[in-house]
């Protein structure tokens, strides 16, 4: 296989891991504290990282080194409690509904970048952008009469996994991937080790093994990720995580019984539809840049 299509097949091996592990967060989320199951997950995190950083060109010493690291642990404490509530949002929102929310976080990182990162977004993709938004409209159904406000949840989860998203990019124009997604997990499993042991909670033996399985696949799914990038541009790797969607609302379906209603149907593919628009024009504007501005030239 072409180092192309090894970096697709590493990006969906990932994004099917990472929806297999919604589905466990989901089953552990509903009888544990979300704060407690991420903080056991964020312990495995942080020791792949660490293990990660000591094998990495110049060991453990040169990949903690970072030019921002209040940037950098920000990232990381923004991700763990993101993490926390979305743990949350699919044991108590569903994870069909959930994730059909999650599916407009690409839109939320354009508007971010605008105020953050000082980029530009043309016509074409503030049009995106709101047809994105009338997509989620449709999702969460506000004029219904039976409209629950825990909704809100996935909405502030999406927005919080799009800030920690622009703030990536932000801290890629001074560090290294490898700094970065060390800081990901150490600072990240730190911050939550001064919450987590309060809501500690007696796990039964069996939900030890999805505890583990948990671990597992949080571990081997960044893993896959980590080589998709090393192989793939971040656009080319980005539109799979929709696939990650669908396999997640089909877990809901089929495995806990979750209804996925036609105006949730309906808005995630315009969600989906202006997502891919959007990433599709940063990917053409990114390729125009650098031509006009090769590495190395400045």
């Amino acid at each position: 296989m072409t180092p192309r299509t090894t970096g697709l097949l590493f990006a969906l091996l990932a994004v099917s891991i990472f929806a297999a592990q919604d589905g466990i967060s989901k089953h552990l989320g509903t009888v544990y504290p979300p704060i407690f199951i991420t903080m056991i997950r964020y312990w495995a995190f942080a020791g792949f990282a660490l293990f990660l950083a000591s094998r990495a060109t110049g060991g453990l010493k040169q990949t903690t080194v970072a030019s921002r690291p209040l940037l950098q642990i920000t990232r990381g404490v923004l991700l763990v409690s993101q993490i926390v509530i979305s743990v949350f949002a699919f044991s108590r929102v569903g994870l069909a509904q959930s994730h059909t929310i999650f599916a407009a976080a690409p839109l939320v990182v354009a508007c971010l970048s605008v105020p953050i990162l000082g980029e530009k977004v043309g016509w074409r993709r503030w049009t995106a952008i709101g047809i994105g938004f009338i997509g989620i409209l449709l999702i969460i159904n506000p004029l219904h009469a039976n409209f629950d406000l825990k909704i809100v949840i996935p909405m502030i989860s999406t927005t919080m996994f799009a800030l920690y998203s622009v703030l990536t990019r932000l801290g890629s124009r001074s560090d290294t991937s490898q700094t970065a997604f060390f800081y990901t997990g150490v600072a990240g499993a730190i911050a939550i080790t001064f919450i987590g042991p309060f809501y500690w909670t007696h796990i039964t033996l069996g939900d030890w093994f999805w505890m583990i399985v948990l671990c597992i696949t949080g571990m081997s799914g960044h893993y896959l990720l980590i080589r998709a990038y090393s192989m793939l541009d971040a656009v080319a790797v980005q539109p799979i995580f929709y696939v990650q969607t669908v396999l997640v609302c089909l877990i809901g379906v089929f495995i806990f019984n979750e209804v996925m209603t036609l105006n949730m149907i309906a808005g995630s593919m315009i969600v989906i539809g202006a997502g891919g628009f959007t990433l599709w024009r940063e990917s053409r504007l990114g390729r125009k840049q650098a031509q006009v501005d090769p590495p190395g030239s400045v």
